[in-house]
Order: structure tokens, then sequence, then C-alpha cells
């Protein structure tokens, strides 16, 4: 198995990673972020993509998530670790928090979100009851438990459309719905990986609590230094799951 990594914001680079080389890679849904970049994590042959581009350049809607996967599978990849910054709405999902997800809710919109989409293609629908992976959840598990890492090992994952960030009443709306997290990524993502046949799972550091959900206006600066200070945890979590095979 060849494991591709996605960076989101705060990953556009992998620090520990061993880069072997960097692929230009063209599909019929486009140009992806960035160049697929090649590696070795651990000792072990892995794919790299900046979801938002090198430098991170891309908003969240920006993104060509179609691109992006097609990419790394026409370069090797069967399964993918997505990594996240994320905002915090339930009690658990605090800051400096990973969270590894298992559901999802979509309320992005204007994005496209399938491969199926010709006219004189067939009509396919897949089943998407449990969008990520439960076998590469595990493993991502085991490597949060191994690494020490502050970490809740299931939750749902509210994804917006962004690039501003949600308001207090937004934000009460999704944990009435279930979601114990928010980001602005997550979808199509997710699906696309499905339609591909690649196993998808996610890391999702929690970067801030979400709007409504502390007395403080939530400032850039302040995201920052957590990113900054959980990415190095998150790298080292990605280079546990390698070792542990």
């Amino acid at each position: 198995m060849t494991l591709a990594f996605i960076g989101g914001t705060g990953l556009t680079r992998m620090d520990n990673l061993d880069i072997t080389g960097r692929q230009a890679i063209s599909t019929r849904w486009g140009e992806p972020s960035a160049p697929v970049v090649s590696g070795r994590l651990a000792g072990q042959p892995v794919l790299f993509l900046a979801r938002h581009g090198d430098p991170h350049v891309l908003l969240p809607h920006q993104v060509n998530y179609r691109a992006n996967l097609a990419a790394l599978k026409q370069a090797g990849a069967s399964a993918v670790i997505a990594v996240n910054a994320v905002g915090g709405i339930t009690s658990a999902a605090q800051s400096g928090v990973i969270v590894c997800p298992d559901q999802i809710i979509d309320y992005t919109h204007g994005r496209e979100t399938t491969y199926f989409d010709e006219r004189d293609g067939p009509v396919t629908h897949v089943d998407f009851s449990w969008p990520f992976d439960a076998v590469l959840r595990e493993r991502l598990c085991r490597a949060l438990a191994a690494c020490d890492a502050s970490r809740v090992d299931s939750g749902c994952y509210g994804a917006t459309q962004g690039p501003r960030l949600e308001t207090a009443a937004e934000i009460a709306r999704m944990e009435r719905d279930g979601c114990d997290i928010v980001g602005m990524t997550g979808m199509p993502e997710a699906v696309l990986a499905r339609e591909l046949q690649l196993p998808y799972a996610m890391l999702s550091l929690v970067v801030n609590p979400a709007a409504g959900k502390s007395d403080t206006e939530i400032t850039m600066a302040e995201i920052e230094a957590v990113i900054h200070a959980g990415m190095g945890k998150v790298c080292e979590v990605l280079s546990a799951l390698v070792a542990d095979g």
C-alpha cells in the first residue's frame, strides 16, 4: 500500500519527509493544487500533496479537489490520509486536540462534487454511509495512542463553505446537527476519494474554539500558534502510522 498525505493549512510541507521527487501531473479535471511529492517517511515510500498549493494560496472553495485526488491516484496512491485544521464545537474538541472523525456533514455549495457528471456516462451512486475507511481510522487511532497525542478517536466533521469563519448561530445549528468539529475542506474531498475507490481517513487538528464557544474573539495569531505547535505532533503521528505498516 502506498499512502498519500494531503496537507492542509499549516502543513504545506512535511519537515520529516525525505523528498525523492516531484511530479507535475495533469488530469482530465485540470491541474492539482501543487506537484505530487514523492518521498520516504519512516523508511517507507509515501506521496504528499499540498491542498492549498505551495505556497499556500488557494482558498477552500478554490481547491480543485477532483484534480488533487485524481493526481494522487495517477501517481500510485492506494490510500489517502487528509490533514485538516478545524474549529472545535463540542467540549472534547479543545484547541490542540487531534480528532479522527468517523462522520461528516456537508454544508458546502457550488463545488464540483463528483467524477460521474458526464452526460453520456452511466448514472452512478456510491454508498457514503460511512465516509471514512474503518481500517485506516483504526491505524490512525493506534498511531495517535502510540504518540501520546491529545486525541478524540471519533466525531462528526461539519464542512462549511468558507473562507469566512462561521457565525455563532451557524455553529449552534451544527452542534444540534451532531457536529463536533468544523472545517472547510472535508467535502467534496472525502466523497471523491470514495468514487475513486481510494480508502480515505482524516486527522483534524483543533486550532480554535468555534464561533460562540469562547468569550473572546477568534484571532489568526492564536490559531497560528496552535497550528505551529500541533502540526509537529501530526507529522509524528503520520510517521508512526507508516512505521506500523
